[in-house]
C-alpha cells in the first residue's frame, strides 16, 4: 500500500501556483462581487431599504427573491381520447438499437426521454457510453432540418419525388454512374434496400466511408487469411494484453463492449479468486486505455512500427530484414520483457494497435498467430461488422467525380465535406455531378452543398435493424411519430427506385422473416416479430471461432513498415502530430449536442475546445505556458490552437483531437474548436492519422475551460492504491490504516433505519473515467449546460464528477519550479487513477449542521436531502462539503439564452424528465441518489404486493456504467449486492478522518505491475 503517495490533479495543484491558492483559500470559491456592486456611491448615501437589497445583488437579495419566486405557470391540455398504452405520469419503455447496440428508451406521455442500455444485450450488457446517453437530446434538436430542400428552397414531398425520379431516369439513359456513399452501414434491411435500388439503377455503386477508418485492419485480415473483417476481440479471455497506440477502453472500434470485458479479470469477484490480467500500453499522449493500464510505456508515431517488428522478432526468435534498433532504449528494454510476458500466456494473449496502416496490422497478425490468439482471444467467424470503410474505394470515388464520370451521388449518414481529408477536392469535384442528394438529418457541411437534401428520420423516430457482430441481430423501432417533416432514408430509396415494396416497415418485416428466421430461430409470422419487439434483438448459434494459420512472407512487410517509420519520424525542431477521437465528441458526428460538449474529457479535463497536448518538458524548453495559441503547420494545412501541458505526453510529439472546427454543425457545434482531419494523409491505401508538424507561437493565450482542478481537496488523501502483488499479501491492508483507528465519539444521535438504509459501492478498478454517467445524470436530472465561459468561471452544474489523479511512478518526487528541465521527464511517467465523486450523503452531514434554513436535511433511509424551496443560497452548505460536490445556480441556467444551453427553444424542454424538478437562480442542488427512481421502486413493489427486491432500483450512473463500477442498494439487506461489495477488504471511505460517515464506499485502485518493466 502506497500510504504516503502524492495524488495531484494538475500541475498548479502539485506546485501551489499562486493563482490557485488564491482562488482556493477563500470562503467560497467565488466571492461575491460585493464591491463591485457598491462602488458608485456605495452605501455612504442615504439607501432605501428597496435598493439596498437590489445592490447586494447575488449575495443575499437577488438570491433570496429568486429562491422564493413563483414558477411560471403553463396551462396543460388535457386528453380527451386517452390512447390506451399511455397513463400520465407512468413510463413507457421501448426496445430499439443504438449502432447495434440493443437500448430500451424510457418515454413520458409519448416523448422519449432517456436511454438506457438493454440488460440482455449480448455487447455491452446493459452498458452504455455517453454518446448514446446524449442521443436523446438530438431528437429534438431545434436545428435540425424540418422539410426537405431542393436548391436551397422549402418544398415538399411530392415535388422533390418528382424531380428526382426525373434526374434518375435521365442518368440512367446517360450510361454515367450513380455512387451511394455511406458511413459503415450493419442494417441488413438497409444494405437490402441499397442492393434493390442497385438492381433498378445498374450503373449504381455503394461506396462506404468511415470517417475514422479501419481499412488497415480489414485489408490486413483479407491479405493474412483471405477474410476482409474487423475481428471480434475478446478482452475478456486475455490473461496479457498489449495494446500500440490502440484506445480500446475509449475509442477503437466498440469500447463499450471492450470495458465490459475488460474488468471481468480486473473487478472484485476476480480480485477475490487472486486472478487479475496484465495490461501494457505502448502510446504518444495519454489516451483513456493508456491511463488505465498496469504499465505504460512512451513512443513516438514512427517508434512504433519498429516496435511491432522488434517485439516480434523476440517473440519467434528470428530477425526480420531490415530490423532497426530502437533508439527509445526505455522501450527497447520492454519489449523484450513484454515479449517473455506474452509468450507465457500464449493461448491467453492479445496484442492490438491502433495504426491504420495495413502493413502494420499485418505484422499485428503474424505476432497474434504466434501466440495462439486466434480462436481464444481473436474471433474471426463471429467477426464484427461495425466498421466496413474502404478508403481506396472513396478516394477513387473523388477521382470519379474529378473526371466528370458521376452523374448521381446520394451521401447517408456521412459528411466528407467536413472529415475527409482533402476536403477541397471533394467539394471541387463534387460541382461537376449532375443529381446531388444528401439524406442528413441536418443542413451539414456536406448537404449544405447538394442540390437536394431528403431529411432523414432520427433513429428514434425510425424502423430499422443492426447486425453489429455476426450472428447478433438488433430492431430499430420508432418512440415518437416525427418531430419534423422528415422521411426515413429507406423509404425514400424505395421509392425512388419503384420498389414494389413502398413503406419500409414493411421491408424489415419482409427481411426478418425471409431472411433472419433460419439464423437467429425468429418464430414464423406476427408471433415472432412481436417476440423481437419485446426483446429488442436476436441471437443465431454462435460459429466455433476457428484457428487461422499465418503464412505470408514478412520481408516486404517489414521493409514497409521501417519505411513508413522513416518518413513519420521529424527532425529540425519539428513535432510528430498525432490525431486521435476523444470520449464525447468522437468523429464530431454530435458535436451540436451541448451535453457532450460539457463532459469534461477524462484525461485533460477540458470542455468545450479541443487542443495541442505537449509535453511539460518540450513546454519548458519551448518556453510555453498552458493556454498558448500556436499555429500548427502539416501538409500545407494549418491551425491555431491553445496548448494544453499533458503529463504523459511523449517528448517530441504533439496530439490534437479530431471532431471539432464545425462549420456548419449547428449554433453549438459551430467554431468551437479547429477541424484537424485535413491533418490525415492517404498512404498505401489507407487514410493515415499522423504528420510531421510545426509550431509556430502566435502570442495569443486563451483560458480552456478545464474542470480539473475546480474542487480541491486542499492535499487530503482521498485515493488509495496498492499493487497485486500486494494485494495478495494481504488484501486488508490496501484500505488504509483509517480501519485500525478506535471508534470516534458522536455528537450526533445514530439514525433509526427500520427498513431501508441506501448505500453505494464504487470499485476504482473498474472505473474507465469514460464519463457516461455525467451523461447518464445530465438527463436523467434535468441537470442544465453552463457554456465555455461559466466553466472557466468554475459553475459547471454536473453532479457527478470523475476526478483525475496523477501520481508518480516513482515514490517521493516532486517537481519545483527551480529544478532543471531533465528532472521533468518524471512528469512523463506518471500514472493515473479515475474516481467519481458525488454526494457521500454521509450520516454526520456537516452540509446539514450549517443551513440556516433547514434546506439540507437527513432522511430515515441514509439520503440527504435538498428542499429547494426553502433554499436562499447562502452557499455555507458548499463551503462546509468536504468533498465539494454542491452546485450553486448563479442564473436561470435551464432557460436562459444566454448560455449554451439545450432548454432554449419549446421543443427542447419534451426532453425534460417530469420527476425532477428544474432549478431556479440562487438555489444550491446536489446528488438526491435518484429519489425520484428510488420512490418508482417502492411504488411498483407496492403495485406488486412484494417487498422491495434487490436491483428494483438503479441510479441513472450506475445503470449506464459499461463496467458496474457502481453498485447502489439498501445496506440493510445483508444479501445485496451494496452490502457484499461494502464487505471487500479493499473497501474504504474517502476522508474517513472526518467522521463524516460517507455512505458511499470506494474499493481500492489495484495494478498489475512488473517491478523490472516499471524500472
Amino acid at each position: 500500500m502506497d500510504s504516503n503517495k502524492k495524488y495531484w490533479k494538475g500541475l498548479e495543484e502539485l506546485n501551489n501556483d499562486p493563482e490557485f491558492v488564491e482562488k482556493n483559500k477563500h470562503e467560497f470559491a467565488e466571492p461575491i462581487p460585493i464591491e463591485d456592486v457598491l462602488s458608485s456611491g456605495g452605501l455612504s448615501t442615504k439607501t432605501p431599504r428597496r435598493d439596498f437589497l437590489k445592490a447586494l445583488g447575488f449575495g443575499v437579495g437577488a438570491v433570496t427573491l429568486a429562491a422564493c419566486q413563483k414558477v411560471p405557470v403553463h396551462k396543460s391540455i388535457p386528453y380527451l381520447i386517452k390512447p390506451e398504452e399511455v397513463t400520465p405520469g407512468v413510463p413507457n419503455y421501448y426496445v430499439s438499437s443504438y449502432e447495434g447496440h440493443a437500448i430500451l428508451v424510457k418515454t413520458r406521455e409519448g416523448r422519449p426521454i432517456k436511454v438506457e442500455g438493454n440488460p440482455n444485450d449480448l455487447l455491452s450488457k446493459g452498458g452504455l457510453n455517453a454518446q448514446a446517453q446524449a442521443s436523446v437530446l438530438d431528437l429534438y434538436d431545434y436545428n435540425r432540418l424540418k422539410n426537405p430542400i431542393r436548391n436551397g428552397n422549402d418544398t415538399t414531398w411530392e415535388e422533390l419525388d418528382g424531380f428526382v425520379k426525373n434526374e434518375l431516369a435521365a442518368v440512367k439513359a446517360g450510361g454515367k454512374k450513380i455512387r451511394i456513399v455511406s458511413s459503415t452501414i450493419h442494417s441488413p434491411s438497409t444494405l437490402a434496400v441499397i442492393a434493390d435500388f442497385i438492381g433498378a439503377y445498374p450503373n449504381t455503386k455503394h461506396v462506404t466511408y468511415d470517417a475514422v477508418s479501419y481499412t488497415g485492419i480489414i485489408q490486413a485480415n483479407q491479405n493474412s487469411f483471405g477474410k476482409a473483417v474487423v475481428p471480434h476481440y475478446n478482452f475478456d479471455k486475455a490473461d496479457v494484453i498489449v495494446s500500440f497506440g490502440a484506445d480500446f477502453l475509449g475509442t477503437w472500434i466498440s469500447p463499450v463492449e471492450f470495458q465490459n470485458q475488460y474488468v471481468q479479470s480486473r473487478n472484485n469477484k476476480s480480485l477475490q479468486n487472486k486472478k487479475m490480467s496484465r495490461h501494457i500500453q505502448f502510446e504518444s499522449g495519454m489516451s483513456n486505455t493508456g491511463s488505465n493500464a498496469d504499465t505504460r510505456i512512451l513512443i513516438k508515431p514512427s517508434e512504433q512500427g519498429i516496435a511491432l517488428v522488434n517485439l516480434y522478432n523476440e517473440i519467434t526468435g528470428t530477425t526480420l530484414p531490415g530490423t532497426k534498433a530502437l533508439g527509445n532504449t526505455n522501450a527497447a528494454k520492454a519489449i523484450k520483457l513484454v515479449a517473455a510476458e506474452l509468450k507465457a500466456a500464449k493461448g491467453k494473449a492479445l496484442v492490438v494497435c491502433g495504426s491504420n496502416d495495413v502493413a502494420t496490422q499485418v505484422l499485428v497478425n503474424a505476432i497474434n498467430s504466434q501466440l495462439g490468439s486466434y480462436g481464444a482471444t481473436i474471433d474471426l467467424d463471429n467477426y464484427s461488422n461495425q466498421y466496413k470503410g474502404n478508403d481506396a474505394e472513396f478516394v477513387e470515388f473523388v477521382a470519379e467525380m474529378t473526371r466528370g464520370e458521376v452523374d448521381a451521388v446520394f451521401f447517408l449518414h456521412t459528411n466528407p465535406a467536413y472529415d475527409y481529408y482533402n476536403a477541397d477536392a471533394f467539394k471541387a469535384a463534387l460541382k461537376k455531378v449532375r443529381l446531388t442528394v444528401s439524406f442528413s438529418e441536418r443542413n451539414d457541411e456536406t448537404a449544405s452543398l447538394c442540390t437536394v437534401v431528403a431529411p432523414n428520420h432520427y433513429y428514434l423516430e425510425s424502423w430499422g435493424d443492426g447486425n453489429a457482430i455476426e450472428g447478433y441481430y438488433t430492431v430499430i423501432q420508432p418512440t415518437i411519430n416525427p418531430v419534423y417533416d422528415t422521411r426515413q432514408a429507406e423509404h425514400t430509396l424505395l421509392l425512388w427506385s419503384d420498389n414494389a415494396v413502398k413503406d419500409y416497415y414493411t421491408f424489415v418485416r419482409n427481411t426478418w422473416d425471409k431472411e433472419l428466421q433460419a439464423k437467429g430461430g425468429l418464430a414464423s409470422g406476427l408471433k415472432g416479430w412481436e417476440a423481437v419487439l419485446q426483446t429488442g434483438f436476436v441471437k443465431a448459434a454462435a460459429k466455433p471461432a476457428g484457428t487461422y494459420a499465418f503464412s505470408r512472407d514478412l520481408n516486404g512487410v517489414a521493409q514497409t513498415i521501417l519505411n513508413q517509420s522513416g518518413r513519420t519520424a521529424a527532425g529540425d525542431g519539428k513535432f510528430e502530430l498525432e490525431l486521435y477521437q476523444n470520449v464525447a465528441i468522437r468523429d464530431g458526428k454530435r458535436a451540436n449536442n451541448p451535453w457532450l460538449q460539457e463532459m469534461p474529457e477524462p484525461v485533460s479535463k477540458v470542455t468545450w475546445d479541443n487542443f495541442v497536448a505537449m509535453s511539460p518538458t518540450d513546454m519548458k524548453k519551448l518556453g510555453y505556458v498552458q493556454g498558448d495559441i500556436v499555429t500548427v503547420e502539416a501538409h500545407g494545412y494549418s491551425v491555431a490552437l491553445p496548448i494544453l501541458l499533458q503529463p504523459g505526453q511523449t517528448q517530441g510529439t504533439i496530439s490534437i483531437a479530431v471532431g471539432y472546427g464545425r462549420t456548419q454543425g449547428g449554433p453549438v457545434a459551430d467554431g468551437v474548436g479547429k477541424n484537424a482531419f485535413p491533418f490525415q494523409t492517404f498512404l498505401n491505401g489507407t487514410f493515415q492519422g499522423t504528420a510531421t508538424a510545426s509550431l509556430t507561437k502566435t502570442g495569443d493565450i486563451v483560458v480552456l475551460a478545464q474542470t480539473q482542478t475546480h474542487h480541491s481537496i486542499e492535499g487530503r488523501s482521498v485515493i488509495r492504491d496498492t499493487t497485486f502483488k500486494e494485494y495478495q499479501k494481504d488484501p486488508s491492508s490496501s484500505s488504509g490504516e483509517e480501519r485500525k483507528h478506535k471508534p470516534y465519539e458522536d455528537l450526533w444521535d445514530a439514525y433509526e433505519r427500520p427498513a431501508y438504509d441506501w448505500v453505494m459501492a464504487i470499485d476504482l478498478n473498474a472505473c474507465t473515467g469514460c464519463g457516461a454517467c455525467v451523461v447518464a445524470c445530465n438527463a436523467e436530472n434535468n441537470i442544465p449546460v453552463v457554456g465555455r465561459d461559466e466553466v472557466r468561471r468554475r459553475r459547471e452544474m454536473h453532479w457527478i464528477r470523475i476526478d483525475r489523479y496523477y501520481s508518480f511512478v516513482e515514490e517521493g518526487k516532486e517537481i519545483t519550479e527551480e529544478q532543471e528541465i531533465s528532472e521533468l521527464k518524471d512528469l512523463d511517467n506518471v500514472q493515473v487513477v479515475y474516481q467519481p465523486m458525488l454526494c457521500q450523503h454521509c450520516d454526520h452531514a456537516p452540509c446539514e449542521t450549517v443551513c440556516p434554513v433547514l434546506a439540507t436535511v437527513h432522511s430515515s433511509e441514509g439520503i440527504n436531502h435538498m428542499a429547494y424551496n426553502r433554499c436562499v443560497g447562502t452557499r455555507y452548505c458548499a463551503n462546509n462539503c468536504p468533498f465539494k460536490v454542491r452546485r450553486f445556480n448563479w442564473f436561470n441556467y435551464w432557460n436562459d439564452a444566454r448560455f449554451d444551453n439545450y432548454l432554449i427553444n419549446e421543443h427542447t424542454h419534451l426532453v425534460l424528465n417530469p420527476d425532477v424538478v428544474t432549478r431556479f437562480r440562487g438555489v444550491m442542488e446536489k446528488c438526491s441518489m435518484c429519489i425520484q427512481r428510488i420512490q418508482a421502486g417502492k411504488l411498483q413493489a407496492k403495485i406488486e404486493k412484494r417487498p422491495l427486491k434487490d436491483g428494483d432500483v438503479k441510479m441513472a450512473c450506475q445503470q449506464t456504467c459499461p463496467t458496474n463500477a457502481i453498485i447502489f442498494g439498501n445496506k440493510n439487506d445483508p444479501n445485496s449486492e451494496v452490502s457484499k461489495a461494502l464487505k471487500s477488504e479493499r473497501t474504504y471511505y474517502v476522508l474517513e478522518e472526518l467522521n463524516v460517515q460517507p455512505g458511499i464506499g470506494y474499493q481500492v485502485k489495484v495494478r498489475n505491475t512488473n517491478t523490472e518493466l516499471e524500472a
